[in-house]
């Protein structure tokens, strides 16, 4: 076992690399309610992450409780960060969770420091932190707290249904800040979502906790990301799904297509060979070599296919914060924004790269 539990100040060989030595302790945990699944709990020594200004990311600051997600979803950019803890992109990405949980201990202390200028921070920018670990360790509720009471507002992008949890204590701390929620809902076909997002609440619990937080007063976006080449991407599936959207109460629509890095490339044309594997030359046409993109070719063509359609709904208004504009700090208050790309982990801050959604 690569993880093992260790003591204060103590060296473990067998810990991961950059893990061996740790201002706290680090335990491993399995429990039956999470069958399959390893929690790895450490002792962070950081909460805050910076994002460089150098990045095309569309925020300065982030925070990443977990890393890995029980989410499982195929195309997750992220994947490819479990790498840097020599666990693999695959299966280790799904089910070996490393979960931060003195997280809103440090937080706090960070807030508190003299130079923090309250800036925004992004919450759901690498793994997802309403994925199903939430419900065990409930690490957001301090999380929302301690940024709220520092007057540091804060967005969150999630793929849960878990934060349906948390709306009152959200409600309740938006008055006192700008808090701007976003939900990812890429599949709406119940047998896709279970083949590609095993992990995920189904796209109508999703949209009804859409619906939950447009009841209780806030002007959500919903990202279709990815849209999915010749699997989500027909006219009928867009118009279909951005009428689902719109009647859970959503303000805006995002969309984007998928995006291959390195570490998801294998993991995804090894499901795609397994489930349709009819579309695996499509795919290789799309995502030659080592591109991680699809050809401007295509996005050009999913712009002029799902534009129209996302005005036809209604939803290209104004949700709860500008989504490409990064953020600028204030002495006391900054302007809110929807959190509109994934970043790399906080160990590793994001590059010079486009701004991607999942």
């Amino acid at each position: 076992m690569r993880w093992r539990g260790q003591q204060l100040g103590e060296t473990d060989p067998n810990a991961l690399p950059g893990l061996e030595q740790l201002d706290g302790l680090v335990r491993s945990v399995t429990t039956p309610e999470f069958a399959g699944i390893t929690f790895h709990e450490v002792a962070a020594k950081t909460a805050l992450n910076h994002v460089p200004r150098s990045s095309s990311m569309p925020f300065d600051w982030t925070i990443n409780p977990y890393r890995g997600c029980t989410h499982a979803c195929v195309y997750c950019f992220a994947r490819g960060t479990h790498e840097y803890l020599e666990l693999d992109a695959g299966r280790d990405f799904d089910s070996q969770i490393v979960v931060k949980v003195n997280v809103d201990e440090v937080l706090r202390r960070e807030l508190a420091r003299p130079s923090w200028r309250r800036e925004h921070v992004a919450l759901g920018t690498n793994t997802d932190p309403y994925q199903r670990a939430e419900g065990r360790y409930r690490l957001m509720p301090g999380i929302a707290t301690a940024l709220a009471e520092s007057g540091t507002p804060f967005s969150v992008l999630t793929k849960g249904s878990l934060l349906r949890r948390d709306l009152p204590l959200l409600t309740r701390l938006r008055r006192d800040v700008d808090i701007s929620l976003a939900f990812s809902i890429a599949v709406y076909d119940d047998e896709l979502q279970q083949a590609i997002e095993p992990g995920t609440p189904t796209a109508q619990a999703r949209l009804d906790t859409v619906r939950a937080a447009a009841d209780a007063g806030f002007a959500v976006s919903v990202f279709l990301m990815p849209v999915l080449p010749h699997l989500t991407d027909s006219p009928e599936a867009l118009d279909a799904a951005l009428a689902r959207v719109r009647a859970a109460g959503a303000a805006r629509a995002v969309h984007g297509a998928l995006h291959l890095r390195p570490g998801v490339k294998p993991w995804f044309m090894r499901w795609l060979s397994r489930e349709r594997p009819d579309l695996l030359p499509a795919y290789r046409g799309l995502y030659p070599g080592a591109s991680v993109n699809a050809p401007a070719a295509y996005r050009t063509m999913l712009a002029q296919r799902i534009r129209p359609l996302i005005r036809a709904h209604g939803l290209d208004g104004h949700a709860d914060g500008d989504a490409w504009r990064r953020p600028r700090a204030t002495p006391a208050t900054s302007a809110r924004v929807v959190t509109t790309s994934r970043g790399r982990t906080a160990e590793r801050a994001a590059g010079n790269e486009p701004a991607r959604l999942f």
